[in-house]
């Protein structure tokens, strides 16, 4: 189950925030969403393998081989970065995923780009023979019908409701199911406008902006700011934040509300969407970097 944790500000201004981090254990938040009409769609299919792509530490690749060991299926991870090969054991996100039953390959990063290609695709058939496909970030039409069930109509009078922007997948389910009076804003974790016509592929209304000043030097990148406001914000109220997604869009409506962005007795719903596995993976970056680590044990 998730739950919603309101925290008061001046001007009447309510913030809470949906635990989606808290559907399941493993398949957390939008994972879990994305994830659950692509599994019944593969089951539909008679599929016995899930093959989808991710990076080094994937919430998405962590997900899915733990739906998949749930589920009955077979899973194949392609891992962008063929350097990972023998880093398995070091890396948490790999190490899991690989306990769970997933068959990792690691390609190089220019292959990897290749992911969406017919030649690319049809190489891996014929290697690991049929199997069902779900995108990098398991963003795809069912992924979007999922996350249209993670607004209710309890949440009915919020004015905004704010969530971290990845492959525009979950923003695009929300943005599908909000009432007339509601607006949506995305906080992007990558660099660059390009989200904006993924979002328009999936999206149905009008009413959502992306606040793109919040990213931190792009996907994955952090400052010890962040790392600081994550440690705080834990220390405060005991939800723990990634700080991947989440970590930089809560900062950010943190931000905003102090720049009176919100009118006054705005009411904000925050979508946590998971990713709290990363935590691990991140403190070894950090580690190395000799910087501050996020004090959340994971």
């Amino acid at each position: 189950m998730n739950q919603i944790v309101s925290i008061a500000f001046p001007n009447s201004i309510s913030v809470s925030i949906k635990r989606e981090d808290l559907l399941h254990p493993f398949v957390s938040g939008n994972k879990f969403r994305k994830l659950k009409y692509n599994l019944l769609q593969a089951k539909e299919e008679n599929q016995k393998t899930l093959l989808t792509f991710g990076g080094a530490f994937s919430n998405h690749i962590a997900a899915v081989a733990f739906a998949g060991k749930e589920n009955g299926f077979k899973t194949i991870g392609i891992i962008r970065g063929d350097e990972l090969r023998d880093k398995i054991v070091e890396n948490p996100t790999l190490s899991f995923a690989q306990n769970c039953g997933m068959q990792l390959e690691f390609v190089s990063r220019d292959d990897y780009r290749s992911k969406e290609e017919t030649a690319f695709l049809d190489a891996l058939k014929q290697k690991f023979g049929d199997f069902y496909l779900v995108p990098e970030g398991g963003t795809n039409a069912l992924a979007i019908k999922g996350c249209q069930e993670i607004l209710t109509e309890e949440d009915a009078s919020f004015d905004y409701v704010c969530c971290a922007v990845g492959t525009g997948g979950t923003i695009s389910g929300i943005i599908n199911s909000i009432l007339p009076h509601q607006k949506v804003l995305g906080f992007p974790a990558l660099k660059g406008d390009f989200l904006k016509e993924e979002i328009r592929n999936f999206a149905t209304n009008e009413n959502w902006t992306l606040i793109s000043e919040y990213h931190f030097g792009g996907y994955g990148k952090v400052n010890q700011e962040l790392i600081t406001f994550i440690n705080s914000f834990y220390a405060q109220t005991q939800i723990p934040l990634d700080p991947i997604y989440t970590g930089k869009m809560v900062f950010g409506v943190m931000d905003l509300i102090q720049q009176n962005y919100f009118p006054e007795k705005a009411k904000i719903l925050l979508i946590h969407t998971g990713g709290i596995q990363g935590i691990k993976g991140m403190n070894i970056k950090l580690k190395n970097k000799q910087l501050p680590t996020i004090a959340i044990d994971v």
